[in-house]
């Protein structure tokens, strides 16, 4: 497959992981990324939420400059801000966590669901992009959205306990997954913990419903 993509992320170790699902997904496809590190801080911090989209935007201005045929966001954190930079550009831009937001609104208005998504985040900053991108997605019913930061998750990261950070992750899907349809990990970064966790119901990551989407898109089928 031929054609170019770019990726824009907020954490460094992510750049490596998504190469490698796009390498595998679509083979001859030239990638391009851009890691910028103070937009999630800014994001987590508040109030900067107009340098935040001005820089989001610049990072996709330089990413189509360079040759991309459609950019992927991959930190969830910027969700809003990338809806608000989307149109500086003339290629498509993607979330994320759109294809994992509309497989969770699928699950939970399925007959016979409760109506409940639980979204489990490591950062407060992310809870609001993904609950209103779920609640763009509804139909005429929306479910219920159970929201909930995963405590000592993300200190364990920044501490370097990747392996203590996973296992928190992994308790709180299991907790949540007894009141809900389906488990929505809404940063990419959480995706590991999914293996870990004992659930009944699907746990949803980003990783694999963006990866799709961008191949999808380049490929014309968006």
């Amino acid at each position: 497959m031929t054609g170019t993509v770019g990726l824009l992320h907020t954490v460094p170790a992510l750049a490596a992981r998504f190469d490698a699902d796009l390498a595998a997904a679509a083979p001859g496809l030239r990638r391009l990324h851009v890691v910028d590190g103070w937009l999630l801080e800014a994001a987590i911090a508040g109030g900067e939420q107009a340098r935040i989209e001005a820089g989001v935007a610049g990072h996709l201005r330089h990413l189509v400059e360079a040759g991309a045929d459609a950019v992927l966001v991959t930190c969830s954190s910027l969700g809003d801000a990338t809806d608000a930079a989307a149109g500086s550009v003339p290629v498509p831009v993607i979330r994320v966590d759109e294809a994992m937001a509309r497989e969770a609104v699928a699950l939970a208005t399925a007959p016979g669901a409760r109506g409940r998504i639980a979204v489990l985040a490591t950062l407060a900053s992310t809870l609001g992009p993904t609950g209103r991108l779920i609640g763009r997605t509804v139909g005429a019913h929306p479910p219920q959205v159970l929201a909930e930061v995963v405590e000592g998750a993300a200190q364990a990261r920044a501490a370097g306990d990747t392996a203590l950070a996973d296992r928190l992750v992994a308790a709180a899907v299991t907790r949540a997954a007894a009141e809900a349809d389906v488990v929505v990990l809404a940063q990419a970064s959480m995706a590991e913990a999914a293996g870990l966790a004992e659930s009944a119901v699907p746990v949803l990551t980003s990783p694999a419903g963006g990866v799709a989407d961008l191949v999808r898109t380049v490929r014309g089928g968006a």
